[in-house]
């Protein structure tokens, strides 16, 4: 039987807005069946944007959503977290959104390790507003404001995610869709920030501009160039040259942040 999607959408609010070949619904999907699989319901479960192809997500969402400010989604999902630390959090962005514009509240989300999951949908552009690079833009790659190929070095997410103190980092690619729904739910059961870099494709603002000749083509290239960790462990450096790694790559228990300040409150009223 097929799985039904419907029941996790809000009435009345498809089709979706994304372009024909975007990666984006993929991920939505993944989402969905990640909800489902650990069965923490709609009503209890926040979904948390700011703007931009990706931010459109929980509009569509049949749950607690937020379309915040651009970048500042991290920080209005801290306001949740901390107002109800009982709920699921999950925030859903762009690279721009998220490590641009979002990129202060994002290290700092890491840093602190409060309980919440962020899902970056990484199509390599600002893709809503205008195909301006982002800091996940490849060197020599064109957008609108680089019409010459991108002088500048692309982020590493998942490393950035890491190095500001995320406990729990993973990424995939919308190729491979069967696997997003069980890294995002891994993320979710997991105590601490958590962190999904799902490496998605934008046809129309990104794919046009660098010679994509199809979406087809687009979806190869992240297969082609994506590479699981457990196959990693036994290639060589040259073999890694130009690959990315999928997967969860970086998990650790620390002490959480609503927890931690719980305990703040606490001393406080004891006083």
């Amino acid at each position: 039987m097929a799985f039904d999607y419907e029941k996790y959408l809000r009435p009345g609010k498809l089709p979706h807005i994304w372009c024909p070949g975007c990666g984006h619904g993929i991920v939505m999907k993944g989402l969905i069946r990640a909800m489902d699989s650990l069965k923490i319901g709609t009503k209890n479960t926040a979904i948390v944007s700011g703007i931009g192809c990706a931010s459109r997500l929980p509009g569509d969402m049949d749950s607690c959503t937020l379309h915040t400010a651009h970048g500042r989604a991290a920080a209005f999902a801290t306001g949740v977290k901390m107002a109800k630390p009982e709920m699921n959090v999950i925030l859903v962005g762009g690279d721009g959104d998220g490590t641009a514009i979002g990129g202060n509240h994002f290290i700092h989300a890491c840093r602190r390790n409060i309980d919440m999951t962020y899902i970056i949908l990484n199509n390599k552009i600002y893709g809503m507003t205008g195909g301006q690079f982002s800091p996940a833009t490849p060197t020599g790659a064109k957008a609108s404001t680089t019409p010459y190929g991108n002088p500048d070095p692309a982020f590493d997410i998942a490393k950035l995610a890491i190095g500001a103190g995320a406990t729990f980092v993973a990424r995939g690619t919308a190729y491979h869709a069967a696997q997003i729904d069980k890294l995002i739910a891994e993320a979710i059961q997991h105590k601490g920030f958590s962190v999904v870099e799902i490496l998605d494709d934008c046809p129309t603002t990104y794919g046009r501009r660098n010679k994509f000749k199809s979406v087809i083509e687009m979806m190869n290239h992240l297969k082609e160039t994506s590479v699981p960790v457990k196959a990693a462990e036994k290639m060589t450096a040259e073999q890694l040259q130009g690959k990315v790694l999928t997967g969860v790559l970086y998990k650790e228990e620390r002490a959480e942040y609503t927890t931690e300040y719980a305990k703040v409150i606490e001393r406080a009223q004891a006083k």
